[in-house]
């Protein structure tokens, strides 16, 4: 009786073993297609989508892929300056701002700071749910090591820069311009580029022109840090 328990126990760790692999084979797959081909859409804009078709049924995503080269240099120091300014430096997990995070989150005794990397926000934004749960956490570092092994520096800036959430239901760097300054990605200037790096932890939160007290704050402590940001 009791070996064939132990038996039922150890099938069934084997088949979650496998069933995990399958996923991890998954995820493999799907960014070294993306090597050198773009994502088409992401689970956070599927998401979004799918919460504003509740609402509107014909609703539709601002959303439209541009080039490394068509961004500008501006907003790329932007977004490394506000978001994760030891990028090139770093294997996708900047410790130190992670025990940072952590003593701050454990005096407010709840979470107040993420201490996330570009490379783990893109994990997430490409796969993930926004869950905080220890398993999307592991998740989300595991992907995170494939996004680092797998891709480039400049292809994960590239990437994170075309699918995160500028508004709601705006993704990408070429709609954010557009959407909230009427002009390409390309031309952004520094201070329309700090702007929007400053929008990135609540995009939601900011309307087309939006210039709230936190945002204008935020975009100078955001410029003076840009000249300090080297883009990969």
């Amino acid at each position: 009786m009791l070996k064939a328990v132990w038996r039922t126990i150890w099938v069934a760790l084997l088949l979650a073993a496998s069933a995990l692999a399958i996923v991890q084979f998954w995820f493999v797959i799907h960014i070294w297609y993306w090597v050198d081909h773009n994502p088409e859409t992401t689970a956070f804009m599927d998401a979004r989508l799918e919460r504003l078709r509740a609402k509107n049924p014909r609703a539709t995503l601002q959303h439209q892929w541009v080039p490394y080269s068509g961004i500008s240099a501006n907003l790329k120091r932007a977004v490394l300056a506000a978001e994760d300014a030891k990028f090139l430096d770093h294997d996708g997990f900047d410790w130190d701002s992670i025990a940072k995070a952590y003593e701050k989150n454990l005096k407010k005794g709840r979470i107040v700071a993420g201490g996330s990397t570009i490379s783990q926000q893109l994990a997430k934004n490409l796969f993930l749910s926004g869950e905080r749960t220890w398993w999307r956490k592991a998740q989300e570092a595991a992907i995170t090591v494939m996004l680092e092994t797998i891709l480039t520096k400049r292809r994960i800036l590239e990437i994170y820069l075309n699918v995160i959430e500028w508004g709601s239901g705006v993704f990408g760097a070429e709609a954010a311009a557009q959407h909230h300054f009427g002009i390409p990605a390309a031309a952004l200037a520094p201070e329309q580029a700090a702007q929007l790096a400053a929008m990135v932890p609540s995009p939601r939160r900011y309307r087309a022109g939006a210039e709230t007290p936190y945002l204008l704050k935020r975009r100078e402590i955001i410029l003076s840090r840009m000249g300090a940001a080297q883009l990969p």
